[in-house]
Order: C-alpha cells, then structure tokens, then sequence
C-alpha cells in the first residue's frame, strides 16, 4: 500500500508572546525613569491700566500696523534704527523727558524694539507704554 503524504505546508504564525514581553519591558523602564516632580509656578501679580493724565513733556512716538514710525505727529523718514534716534534727539528738550510708545496691536514686535533700542541710543530712560483702558 502506498499511502500519498501531504506536501508540509506550515503556516507562518506570529508569536505574540515575545511581543508582550518586550512592551511590558519598555513600559517598566519608562515608569522607573519618569520623574514624578511637581512643578512650582511663579505668583506674578499682572500690571494693570490707569487713566492717568499723559505727561504734557514727554515724547510721544506711534508705531503703525505697516511699521511706520510718526514722532509727536510726524513721520520719521526712513524708519531705521538711526533715523528714530535722530529725530527723538532732535526733539528732546530735557534730560528727564519721557518717552510714549503708542504701538498698533498689529505693528510687528520688530518695530517696537527699534524705537526701544533707538531711545537707549539717545538715553531716554522713562519710557511708558500708552495701553487702552478698558470701558
């Protein structure tokens, strides 16, 4: 009798054991290095807007959306960190005077840094911001 053998077709499986193992591995090393330290936060007491009468001696410099710079109602020329702190040096009457920075909520970051940097130039040192009081 001749009995016909079955070709061996073994099915490849996946193990799923070693799988498990090496997750649960992962996940013991990953507890056992998380620190678990609580974070300190800062108290910061926020500045708030007064209604204040502007000084009537102080420079007052807007800053436009576009980046245009305007000193006391006229428009600085060129717009540069020189030109600002030529005419702020121009417009200075005192030692003391101090410096309004009236920037449009959309005027670049850019553009307020320059006037800062042009007022350090010159040596203004009382610089205020102008903010919108709220009704």
């Amino acid at each position: 009798m001749k009995f016909r053998r079955k070709p061996w077709h073994d099915e490849p499986d996946i193990n799923l054991i070693p799988l498990i193992d090496v997750l649960l591995v992962i996940l013991i090393f990953l507890a056992a290095s998380t620190s678990f330290n609580r974070m300190q936060q800062f108290e910061i007491s926020l500045p708030e807007a007064s209604a204040e009468a502007p000084d009537l001696e102080a420079l007052d410099i807007s800053i436009s959306r576009e980046g245009l710079y305007a000193l006391d109602g006229k428009l600085v020329d060129q717009g540069q960190t020189i030109d600002i702190s030529n005419a702020l040096r121009q417009a200075r009457k005192s030692p003391d005077q101090a410096l309004i920075i009236s920037a449009d909520a959309h005027s670049p970051h850019e553009a307020v840094m320059r006037v800062l940097e042009a007022a350090r130039q010159v040596g203004l040192e009382r610089i205020h911001f102008a903010v919108q009081s709220p009704p």
